[in-house]
Formats: C-alpha cells, structure tokens, sequence
C-alpha cells in the first residue's frame, strides 16, 4: 500500500506545475477552475507515464523555484523586447542560427534546456544533434552568437546540470 501515492501522481512536481500552468491560462483562482486543473493534472502524468522512462530526479528543489522565477521573468522581458523588435521603423531584424554545445547528459535535462528557449520569445529550439551534443537554436535577431550561448549556459544550462546534478 505504500506504493499507491506514487501510482496516482508518477510525478508530482509535473502535476503542481500543471495545476499552476492551468490557473494561469485560466486567469482566475476559481474553485471550478483548480477542480478541473486537478484533474487533468492528474491525468495526464497517469496517462503519459509509459512513456517516461522513470522521474526525473530534482536534486535542488530550491534552486529550481529560482530557476522557474527566471524563466518567467525572461519570458515577460522578452515578450517586450520582440515586441520592440517587431514595430521597429525600417525593421532591421538579423535573423540566424547557432549550435549550442550541450553540456547536460541527461536527456530530461536536456529536454527541460530545449523547451526553455523555445518558451523565451525571440528564440527557438530547432533540432538537437544525434549525439545530443550540439541544440540548434533560432534566434530572431542574433547579434553576437557566442553572447548567446554564454547567456544560455549561464541564465539557463548551468542551473539545470545543478537541478538535476548531470
């Protein structure tokens, strides 16, 4: 019996996140609206859990509220800054790509790193190499690609190999 929490949540930081996810889009602290969050926050990690290997491992929970604050504030910043970007007289956008050497091994962690960029407004996350060594990135106006990738390595990657220790 002592197995039954982690059979109902595989994974419960995903379903907290789901459920904070879902109030947001919602934009209300409804009590129907966290009912039905609940649920589907509950669901879905039940019915997706076949294809996670197994839970990844959060090894600084702390660190990852902080790492999630960033994200977030990154993503207000950089809604501004493509927004400037766009009504900008004369345009004058240089888009480009760039290869992203990955440091983290772990293939959740790396999954987790591709999704933050493609979150961030201005860049994307286009392919990741066969030996998951290099992400190739997309960014709408790449001045310095090596500023970039530091930026990446230090805002996002290096809390990530310290969250989940890989």
């Amino acid at each position: 019996m002592s197995n039954a929490p982690a059979k109902l949540l595989p994974h419960p930081a995903l379903t907290l996140c789901l459920i904070a996810v879902w109030m947001v889009v919602n934009n209300t602290l409804g009590l129907g609206h966290l009912l039905l969050g609940t649920v589907l926050a509950v669901l879905i990690p039940l019915l997706t859990r076949r294809f996670w290997p197994e839970a990844p491992k959060v090894a600084r929970w702390g660190l990852l509220l902080r790492y999630l604050t960033v994200l977030l504030t990154d993503i207000v910043v950089a809604n501004f800054w493509v927004a400037s970007l766009v009504l900008r007289p004369g345009g004058g956008l240089r888009p480009g790509f760039v290869w992203f050497p990955v440091a983290l091994t772990d293939p959740f962690a790396i999954t987790v790193l591709a999704s933050t960029i493609s979150l961030t407004p201005g860049t994307v996350s286009v392919d990741l190499s066969e030996d998951a060594r290099h992400l190739l990135i997309h960014s709408i106006d790449l001045d310095d690609a090596q500023a970039l990738v530091d930026q990446i390595k230090q805002r996002y990657e290096g809390p990530l190999q310290e969250i989940f220790q890989c």
